[in-house]
């Protein structure tokens, strides 16, 4: 495959499958001084993770994370505190598959002839012919996206050391779309969802709370424990279930949908699960927000910012990308859409963001805001039409496959990811270009 690289200075090469032996993430441009310990990805993991009550599959992936290269194993010398501290080498992060039995291979092999409409399993056959990896999709699977979140990870850790901080959620599911809510609100709301996750989380506890891995130990001896945790899969999966009285109360959010408003949030979950039990699924709207961005960052023409977030259609089932008010402006006047400006006290302020923090390709100063449209998922448990993309006769499938019955609860830490690798690559080459051209910040 010739598209599973991104970026310049911070670059990204994916590589992997759904039914592989796993996934791996091969990361260049990460600055040399940064801790990173596995549980930090994993932290970011298990957000988009399935196997987490009634919006998603029952398909049971721990998701664990191993970093094989790029920190360091040991203080390089004496005097000098460097162990586990990323060196400028490129950083390689692996994540195994251990929840693919050959039942669900065998479900997938017995409806691969019959491709699935609206998925890519016909257009994949198409360009790799029968040695396509069509096993649970394969590199078409949702299932990739989990290099995504563990590179976004590292970048998140990176744009956080310059100020600069991210957070997405869910604005809209199956039609239900939350109000608009003051910055600070969704910010708090998501960061006390990501903790209830990760707090409630079986494997994390498993893993860590319990230091089964722990950063000083050797790749081997990790793997070891990743096989026993293979073998205890069945059982975490029992454990994963929320008690979502007491998370409410604690936490003041929806144990499985990421709407910082909680009434919406139900409201979501409640039409995700009606239109589920008629056999279908739906789909919705993310929006990224990115803030500390300093004014004047992008590059014009081919590389303007906008265009960058408009790269996050390489997300799976995301069929369209907006920036600010988006499609909006063409119902708006001139004087509406503008945002104007003033002076404050010597700093620039502007009345609205209808730009979305972007204007010629180059941010504002203003919070950066996307939004990704997201497709309903296309297995589905309704009768379709399709071929036999082999003898090329008509066909009828009702898939048997195990799926989610929405993809937007869990394809937002997905979009804060991609959109940490895009502004970690484009703030590298800002604070350069600036270097270089003798700017004084």
């Amino acid at each position: 495959m010739l598209g599973c690289t991104y970026g310049k200075l911070f670059q990204v090469t994916v590589a992997g499958g759904s039914y592989q032996e796993g996934l791996s993430i091969n990361i260049q441009g990460v600055p040399p001084g940064l801790l990173i310990h596995e549980e930090d990805i994993y932290a970011d993991l298990l957000l988009r993770k399935p196997g987490q009550g009634e919006l998603a599959s029952p398909r049971r992936e721990p998701d664990i994370p191993i970093i094989y290269s790029g920190v360091n194993a040991a203080d390089t010398m004496t005097g000098f505190h460097t162990r586990g501290y990323t060196n400028g080498t490129p950083l390689v992060v692996l994540i195994p598959n251990l929840d693919r039995h050959f039942e669900h291979i065998e479900q997938y092999r017995s409806t691969n002839r019959t491709p699935r409409p609206g998925h890519a399993s016909y257009a994949s056959y198409q360009k790799y012919g029968e040695w396509d990896d069509a096993i649970g999709a394969g590199f078409f699977s949702g299932r990739y996206t989990a290099t995504l979140v563990a590179a976004g990870a590292v970048a998140k850790r990176v744009l956080k050391a310059h100020g600069i901080e991210l957070c997405a959620y869910v604005k809209e599911a199956a039609g239900v779309c939350a109000p608009e809510m003051p910055l600070q609100t969704i910010r708090s709301q998501v960061e006390a969802y990501k903790r209830m996750r990760r707090e409630n989380d079986p494997v994390y506890a498993m893993v860590y709370s319990e230091r089964r891995i722990t950063p000083d130990m050797r790749f081997l001896e990790k793997m070891a424990v990743l096989a026993e945790v293979e073998k205890e899969v069945p059982e975490i999966s029992k454990r994963m279930e929320f008690d979502e009285q007491a998370v409410r109360e604690k936490y003041g959010v929806h144990p499985t949908m990421n709407c910082p408003d909680l009434e919406t949030a139900d409201a979501m979950a409640r039409r995700i699960i009606e239109i589920r039990d008629t056999g279908d699924s739906s789909g919705g709207l993310v929006e990224v927000i990115a803030t500390g961005l300093p004014a004047g960052m992008g590059e014009p023409v081919f590389a303007k910012l906008d265009g960058e977030l408009g790269r996050m259609l390489s997300i799976g089932a995301v069929k369209g990308v907006e920036v600010g008010a988006g499609p909006a402006v063409k119902d708006m006047v001139g004087s509406e859409c503008n945002d104007q400006m003033r002076v404050r006290d010597g700093r620039v302020e502007f009345a609205s963001n209808n730009a979305g923090g972007i204007t010629g390709g180059l941010t504002t100063g203003q919070p950066v805001v996307a939004r990704i449209a997201v497709k309903p998922t296309p297995t589905i448990a309704k009768p379709q039409q399709t071929i036999d993309k082999v003898s090329l006769e008509n066909a009828a499938l009702a898939a048997v496959t195990r799926r989610d019955p929405t993809i937007v609860a869990r394809v937002w830490p997905v979009a804060e990811a991609f959109t940490a690798l895009l502004l970690t690559d484009q703030y590298m080459m800002h604070v350069g270009y600036r270097a270089m051209a003798g700017f004084e910040d």
